[in-house]
Order: structure tokens, then C-alpha cells, then sequence
């Protein structure tokens, strides 16, 4: 196999992955799960005692699905300038989830030390509240940047 072959076949691959998008009425389909998952966390939170940990677990990565299944699915109208906004809101996502990611860990340190004065300790951010704040960011400006083109 020559080279110009293997980058062709390496080519193809990559932009199948990047244009890979789900149909439109997975849209509904996120929509109601990361819903059912929300709801079923202020049930857990106010109605179940007990450790349900691995509820709370479980209600997060279910979120974190219906999200990326938003994220992922395709418009009514796809076209070349609904892709493009939809690259720019995955690099503003990206861009401003790491600035959140290194940041907040010190404001949050900071705020705690001044409400309570026993001196809290330094705790860094967990996966499901980085991948939360980067795929809300990336839903809100998505659809901020359609309203406006």
C-alpha cells in the first residue's frame, strides 16, 4: 500500500468522524432523558435517605448522555453555516471549560475560607462538573450563535 493510499484511507476515516452527527429527533430523545435525569435528581435529593450514592452516579453520567445526544444530533436544516457555528461553539466550549477548569478550583478555595473560617481545604473539580459546565456552554452558545447569524 503506498502512502498516498494510507493518507487518502486516513483522511476518509477522520472526516467521518468529525462530521458524524446523529438525526434530528435524537434531539427529543436528549432532551427528555437529561429532563428525567434532572428530575429524578431533586427526587433522590428530597425523597430518598439512605446511600444512593451510586443513584447520584448513575443520574449524573445519564445528564452527561442526554447532553452529548444533544450536542451531537443534527438541526431541521443542516447546512455549511450551522457546521461552522457549531465548530465555534465546541472550541468557545473547549476554551472557556478549561479557563473554568483552572480557575474555579481557587475561587471556590477562596470563598470558603472567607465564609468559614476554619480554614477549608484546596479541592479540585470533578469530571461531571467540568464535562456539565463545558456541554452547557456548548449547547447556549450554539444556539445564541444561530439566533444571531
Amino acid at each position: 500500500m503506498n502512502t498516498e493510499k494510507l493518507i487518502d484511507c486516513e483522511r476518509t476515516r477522520l472526516l467521518k468522524i468529525t462530521k458524524f452527527r446523529l438525526p434530528h429527533q435524537f434531539m427529543v430523545i436528549g432532551i427528555v432523558v437529561a429532563a428525567i435525569s434532572i428530575v429524578m435528581m431533586f427526587v433522590r435529593a428530597s425523597v430518598m435517605d439512605g446511600d444512593t450514592d451510586w443513584l447520584k452516579l448513575l443520574l449524573q453520567k445519564t445528564l452527561l448522555v442526554g447532553m452529548l445526544v444533544m450536542s451531537v444530533s443534527k438541526d431541521k436544516i443542516e447546512d455549511e453555516m450551522t457546521i461552522s457555528l457549531r465548530a465555534q461553539s465546541y472550541a468557545i466550549a473547549f476554551i472557556v471549560g478549561v479557563v473554568y477548569a483552572l480557575v474555579m478550583p481557587y475561587v471556590e478555595f477562596g470563598v470558603s475560607n472567607v465564609v468559614n473560617s476554619g480554614g477549608e481545604v484546596y479541592k479540585d473539580l470533578g469530571d461531571f462538573q467540568v464535562l456539565l459546565f463545558m456541554l452547557m456552554i456548548q449547547l447556549m452558545f450554539y444556539h445564541t450563535l444561530k439566533r444571531y447569524r
